[in-house]
């Protein structure tokens, strides 16, 4: 089991794209192994502390294997909305791990 965390900066005035993506993306997660155990949009209120400003969304995602994960990003049909994620999304920080 793989485990992605990616922290996601959006562009300004951009989130109904994003959104538009997500709806697309997210459901072909599971066809490929996959989960959404977390999907948080933290508010200024809920940050304690942020060196950079806060990412619009985070994201946790598991996949059972990293071949999963692999076949996820390289989907048709993910791969012909991909035009509004770089519309919308200015840049993300993914982070790949493991339980423990």
């Amino acid at each position: 089991m793989i485990y992605i965390t990616q922290l996601i900066y959006i562009q300004q005035g951009k989130e109904q794209v994003f959104h538009e993506f997500e709806d697309v993306a997210i459901p072909i997660i599971s066809k490929y192994n996959g989960r959404l155990l977390l999907r948080i949009r933290p508010g200024t209120e809920s940050i304690i502390y942020s060196k950079d400003e806060a990412p619009y969304e985070v994201h946790l995602i598991c996949f059972d294997t990293e071949g999963d994960f692999g076949r996820f990003k390289l989907d048709e049909e993910r791969k012909k909305f991909l035009h509004l994620k770089e519309e919308s999304i200015r840049s993300s920080l993914l982070i790949q791990g493991h339980a423990l």
